[in-house]
């Protein structure tokens, strides 16, 4: 084979991704006694069009699996969808423009399937665009049948521990969505908001000055805490207040969570306002007045305000204090409030029938379980103690919903009694199925639970999904633990925690030995995460992957480490562009010489045997050598064999720390500044001159090195090097795809600290010299007449020396001569130790 005459990636890349499905490079070998790494890839949310912000963390791990491969394991690396539940819901009410209300459920369903199906279709176009070396084999929906099974079967397990359970209770509550959320869907929201002052009355008829944000909830208000240390208002507990405009008469009580900072120190607490509300609620066993409703209205328990919005009923309420003279003051404030992640609407506590799973006793088995995993990067395991430590809820799995798991639940009509499915009836809709057999009461009557699971109920059984723990019990036993859950930092209290949650306690042990944590792509300086459900980004990747390459894309993608933040650049991924031009270049450069099969290095060890020239003070070649069996090498070729044999070692290591960001640092270094601005100038006069004596020696170095940093780059750029090893080394090396031919080793032979001293000492020469030309306006190819090279050490002198047709090549110097004193009448060059003198 031979490399095209040129690469176009538009045409390439989409060949070469065809390539690697036919030939089944990334197929996973069940039958194979390999080691396994498996993958519990994150099954991306189906709640839009995907945007670089998912390229740049889709691709992490996708470095680290085919460096994997290359090292011999039997990758296990699927791909899922997450299409059920609250996201895909709102994707189909926006797309489509109706509700479950409008079209009825199973109608609403069906549309969320249908659009599920389509936005997945596009999803696995755009990763097999990006060069993702997934096993579409192992492909699975969390609305599957086999998803709904384990997800149901889990909650049956979970119930019949005693981990599940239902009951009234205050719930966070978006009234956007109209559904119950989890404490982990939280996020913070700053904006403005005033501080309201209200005229609480004592007994004695004196006010008792209250701030507050919330004034709308005054007519839920149920008691007035005070810090039990604070003096100004000890006196005071044990009696009652008057609460201005609705007249109820509350307990003043003392609690050490009152802040006696905050606003005027006393705090009245509503059912419900925040948390504090709902601790004081249950520590305190206070009386209940439901304000709010489903629908995000005033109840019938607001009177004259019943009906408002909370915003509507804010204004009408601060206008009739306001009238009353029950306002002591306004104050600007800026303010923190919780607000669902999904759509950024501020949420409400309301008392609804729940599902729950506990946790909250279980939080030291938590940490535990967090500490058996590792962690990259490590600080991130501190994220998820956090976490961990701050729970205040046990986590509510109900949602007020239609598209989503079912649970697999009736309710006796005649005594309210949980009814549970058999386990052989799953997957199972309750509203369309009913139960088998009778109530204990006898009662033959049933009402299906009409709420369906949160999504993380189920996507935290995606080891157990993806491994078909109910499909394949045997390849389950194989795969799990799983190698690595990769995922980005803002679900380590979502997906991670409850997986974890989940894996505890189904099989008692953790789900995964590693967790790779990525930032967010994000669109610039301040602007935060990129969101699929709010417009994707500024530019789509499709688009940049068109215009300039996967591979160009996938620079940018690696060009910041694992957990950090990186800003969607044009500019990066036009650099990354370059570097594959380059590449491709150096290829083309170096085919004309590869392509003679019989000058490539053949020992018994398949090592290069350095021969040693008689060193001489000016180009001659009779006095240089060549061995019958092995070429000879010059100063430089033991410099780039032994500078590659750093490079391995040190982007080894990284890899295996899973480093890919800096692993591609050290690479671009050496490709530019080692491999392609300085050896191949110092070899260029040797690879042309076939009758050399040096020139077996520099096309055995070229192969070698090229082969090399084609296969170091492979798990980065997965393209350009698959194109470049299939015209220039297939044929020899013997492997169908650069993707499964083994990862370079260092060979410890070609290590040589000495060798790569002096070829520092050669780049610094070339660069003088570049320089030179640089400031004299010469081009870089210019010849000079004459360069003299004055060390200080006698031994640099025999080396140098050695090195003269390196230097002759790299400099164009005509004439190049190793001396003790540089003659009067040079252009002199200071580079350390040595003295150059240069003649035009």
């Amino acid at each position: 084979m031979s490399l095209p005459k040129s690469y176009n990636p538009t045409e390439a890349e989409p060949r070469l991704q065809a390539f690697w499905q036919d030939q089944g490079i990334y197929h996973f070998n069940p039958r194979s006694d390999r080691p396994i790494y498996a993958v519990d890839t994150p099954p991306p949310t189906v709640s839009g069009h995907l945007h670089l912000g998912h390229v740049y963390s889709y691709s992490h791990p996708d470095f680290i699996v085919r460096f994997m491969r290359m090292n011999g394991y039997n990758i296990f690396y699927p791909m899922g969808y997450d299409d059920n539940g609250l996201p895909t819901e709102r994707l189909v009410e926006k797309r489509l423009g109706i509700t479950a209300q409008s079209v009825g459920r199973d109608a609403f369903i069906q549309r969320c399937l249908a659009v599920s199906e389509e936005a997945e279709r596009d999803y696995q176009a755009l990763w097999q665009r990006l060069g993702l070396s997934i096993d579409w084999r192992y492909t699975y929906r969390t609305i599957d049948d086999l998803s709904r099974k384990t997800s149901q079967l889990s909650f049956l397990d979970l119930y019949r521990q005693g981990r599940a359970y239902r009951q009234s209770a205050p719930a966070i509550y978006c009234p956007e969505c109209r559904t119950t959320i989890a404490q982990a869907e939280l996020a913070d929201l700053e904006r403005g908001s005033e501080f309201v002052t209200l005229a609480f009355r004592l007994p004695n008829g004196d006010a008792l000055p209250i701030a507050t944000t919330r004034p709308e909830l005054l007519p839920a208000c149920v008691a007035v805490f005070v810090h039990p240390d604070d003096a100004r208002f000890q006196p005071l507990v044990g009696q009652q207040a008057t609460v201005p405009l609705s007249g109820q008469r509350v307990p003043i009580l003392a609690d050490p969570d009152a802040d006696p900072t905050k606003g005027t120190g006393a705090v009245m607490c509503c059912t419900f306002g925040d948390q504090a509300d709902v601790t004081w609620w249950y520590r305190h066993h206070l009386p209940l007045i439901e304000l709010i409703g489903r629908d995000g209205r005033l109840t019938d328990a607001a009177g004259e305000f019943a009906g408002l919005t909370t915003t509507e009923a804010r204004q009408r309420i601060v206008a009739a204090l306001e009238g009353r003279g029950e306002i002591l003051g306004r104050q600007p404030v800026a303010q923190s409030i919780r607000v669902h992640e999904r759509c950024d609407t501020p949420v409400e506590y309301i008392v609804v029938q729940q599902w729950f799973i506990r946790v909250l006793d279980e939080k030291e088995t938590w940490l535990r379980a967090g500490d058996q995993v590792r962690w990259t990067p490590e600080h991130m395991r501190t994220r998820y103690r956090e976490w961990v430590q701050g729970l205040n809820w046990d986590w509510c799995i109900s949602r007020q919903r239609y598209f989503g798991v079912t649970f697999p639940v009736w309710y006796c009509a005649d005594c309210g009694a949980i009814m549970l499915a058999d386990e052989d009836q799953l997957p199972l809709d309750p509203t369309a199925t009913q139960p088998r057999h009778p109530c204990a009461c006898g009662g033959m009557r049933f009402t299906p639970e009409t709420d369906v699971m949160d999504t993380w109920a189920t996507s935290s059984l995606t080891p157990q999904i993806v491994a078909r723990w109910l499909a394949e019990p045997s390849l389950y036993a194989r795969l799990f633990p799983l190698t690595l859950r990769p995922q980005s930092h803002e679900i380590i209290r979502t997906w991670a925690f409850y997986t974890i949650v989940k894996s505890h306690y189904h099989f008692g042990a953790v789900p995964w030995r590693n967790v790779l944590i990525s930032g967010w792509g994000i669109a610039g300086e301040g602007m935060g995460k990129i969101s699929k459900s709010k417009g994707g980004g500024p530019m789509a990747p499709q688009s940049m992957i068109e215009r300039y390459s996967a591979d160009a894309v996938r620079y940018w993608t690696s060009s910041t480490g694992a957990g950090k933040d990186s800003v969607i650049s044009e500019e990066k991924i036009q650099q990354g562009a370059r570097l594959v031009n380059k590449l491709w270049n150096v290829a083309r450069f170096a085919e004309r010489f590869l392509m003679i099969e019989d000058q490539r290095p053949k020992t018994d060890d398949q090592r290069l045997k350095i021969e040693y020239a008689s060193p001489s003070p000016i180009i001659n070649p009779q006095s240089l050598i060549i061995s019958h069996q092995s070429p000879v090498l010059s100063p430089a070729d033991r410099w780039i064999l032994a500078r590659t044999q750093r490079l391995v070692r040190r982007v080894t290591d990284l890899f295996q720390d899973y480093d890919y960001a800096a692993a591609k640092s050290e690479l671009e270094g050496y490709f530019w500044g080692d491999l392609a601005d300085n050896y191949l100038e110092m070899a260029k006069h040797r690879l042309y001159a076939a009758d050399h004596p040096l020139h077996a020696g520099a096309v055995a170095t070229l192969h070698g090195v090229l082969l090399t940093i084609t296969k170091l780059f492979a798990p980065l750029f997965p393209h350009i090097t698959e194109e470049v090893y299939q015209g220039l080394f297939r044929a020899t090396e013997g492997h169908a795809s650069v993707h499964i031919s083994p990862w370079p080793t260092v060979d410890e032979g070609l290590v040589d600290e000495a060798a790569e001293r002096l070829g520092e000492t050669l780049m610094a020469i070339a660069t003088a010299v570049r320089r030179y030309k640089s400031e004299r306006s010469l081009s870089v190819g210019a010849e000079l007449a004459r360069l003299d090279l004055a060390p200080d050490d006698a031994a640099l002198a025999d080396l140098l020396r050695e090195a003269i047709p390196d230097l002759v090549s790299v400099t164009r110097a005509r004439a190049i001569a190793v001396v003790s004193q540089l003659d009067a009448g040079l252009d002199t060059v200071e580079v350390g130790g040595l003295r150059l003198g240069i003649a035009r």
